[in-house]
């Protein structure tokens, strides 16, 4: 079976179980996840590995683990993830209007 052919039956499987337990061992990093982030990452790679699959296109599966992978390394990292979600200092001025 080709990666699209498994992927396919994965994706598409009712035992939900399952396929969390199969992306946990295949994506170690989603450990890093809060709970919430790593279900809003499950229905996300079902939505995308059904398009990916349905065009025989597997790069935006590849897109969508890399995003994910960074969010996870944002999380395990306290300094990083503290530099990335502070509010900015100050006023930063007028927004030009879009088109400008």
């Amino acid at each position: 079976m080709c990666h699209s052919g498994l992927l396919n039956v994965l994706v598409r499987s009712s035992n939900s179980a399952a396929v969390c337990n199969v992306i946990q061992e295949a994506t170690s990093w989603t450990a890093l996840l809060p709970d919430d982030d790593f279900d809003m990452f499950l229905a996300e790679l079902s939505l995308v590995a059904r398009g990916a699959v349905d065009l025989d296109n597997l790069a935006p599966v590849a897109v969508l683990l890399a995003q994910w992978r960074n969010t996870a390394d944002v999380h395990a990292d306290p300094t990083l993830r503290g530099i990335l979600t502070a509010e900015p200092d100050g006023d930063f001025g007028p927004v030009p209007e879009p088109g400008m």
